[in-house]
């Protein structure tokens, strides 16, 4: 099999998958930026501290072959390349074949505007952040955990079900459309209980109803499919849990957060949930923003969801000391409790760490269990 390589002048050339080319002269370090496609990487490597090479194109049978030479020609291979829809695949084989790999967080890679980004451009800027990270500067990289494929298991069941979910707003509005195209604005759950049965007893042409009927019978089909998982999650968890906490939340927020001891502090908790404020401080001035909604999207939803239930079944919860009398205040303004009940779903967030690597009980911090 044979894979082609870019030399120093750009020319493709065919060089044996199952033969290394000694590299003169040896280097220690080779470190390899990658800008992933479904089709094909692009590649760009460094050798030691010198200059980035020429980019090269593989397909990825064709590019794991070339980087097991890699590890005959050095002591450590270094890559990395950016998460995305391709999940962690790439990242597992690369470290079976004992390549040091890590995933990074997607950024802005022309970070001189210079307007010119192509995959042989995001290849290089990987390449030469790799470089500054493997010396030393752990910023240079937003490294991202990746879960193990058990986590990932647990945690796609959850997502499917808001995919579910997704699927069927988009069906309802399509019948919402069809039937405001023809003259009929109806709102709400349209294909289930008496709104279907108005629509299929002649309120619209039989014309009309027919084609509307291979709508609803889609949105009950992702209707089903969502009710189940949703019966599965809510089934799997366990019976002691916080009031107020209920099992599909449960379930939803231990898939999503993989592993709470991942954290090393509470600032990495609540940094995660994406709870934190904006900041653009210097000098003497500062000013805080609206969140930052840096993290994970899902589990913020779910935070704040289960801030306000707290705020009802719970008042007695300690993070709710200091904003109970403002989301309690009928006449408060609806900004002021958005602000409140972002505060309480970011100290929620820590405390759950907490509880669940042992460092607090429930009772500490005025939370009522039930189960």
């Amino acid at each position: 099999m044979k894979t082609t390589h870019n030399n120093s002048q750009g020319r493709g050339e065919q060089i044996p998958a199952n033969k290394a080319t000694p590299i003169n002269p040896a280097p220690s370090r080779i470190k390899l930026g990658i800008d992933v496609h479904a089709d094909f990487y692009v590649v760009v490597r460094q050798l030691d501290g010198q200059n980035p090479q020429p980019p090269q194109k593989f397909t990825p049978t064709a590019f794991l072959n070339w980087v097991s030479l890699q590890l005959t020609h050095a002591t450590t291979v270094y890559s990395c390349y950016e998460a995305g829809a391709f999940g962690y695949g790439l990242h597992r084989q690369l470290t079976a074949l004992g390549v040091r790999n890590v995933v990074v967080a997607p950024q802005r890679l022309d970070e001189r505007h210079t307007g010119v980004k192509t995959d042989k451009s995001d290849a290089r800027a990987l390449t030469l952040k790799l470089d500054q990270y493997v010396n030393g500067n752990q910023y240079a990289l937003a490294v991202v955990r990746v879960p193990t494929p058990e986590e990932e298991q647990r945690r796609a069941l959850a997502r499917q079900r808001d995919q579910f979910a997704r699927e069927r707003r988009r069906l309802e509005a399509m019948g919402r459309s069809l039937l405001l195209q023809h003259g009929h604005r109806i709102q709400g759950a349209w294909w289930r209980g008496k709104s279907w049965e108005r629509l299929a007893n002649g309120s619209v042409p039989a014309w009309l109803l027919e084609m509307l009927q291979r709508v609803q019978s889609l949105v009950v089909a992702v209707h089903e499919q969502r009710q189940a998982l949703t019966a599965q999650l809510a089934a799997a968890a366990p019976a002691q849990r916080v009031r107020g906490l209920g099992g599909l939340t449960q379930q939803v927020l231990e898939r999503e957060m993989c592993d709470w001891g991942r954290f090393r502090n509470r600032r990495e908790v609540a940094s995660y949930t994406g709870l934190c404020p904006r900041e653009d401080s210097s000098g003497g001035h500062r000013q805080q923003g609206s969140i930052t909604k840096h993290g994970n999207p899902r589990l913020r939803v779910l935070l704040i969801e289960l801030a306000w239930r707290l705020a009802r079944f719970q008042p007695q919860y300690r993070g709710l000391r200091r904003w109970g009398r403002v989301l309690g205040d009928p006449r408060g303004s609806a900004a002021q409790r958005k602000k409140a009940i972002v505060a309480v779903a970011r100290q929620l967030a820590v405390d759950l760490w907490r509880m669940a690597t042992g460092r607090v009980r429930a009772e500490q911090l005025g939370l009522m269990c039930q189960g």
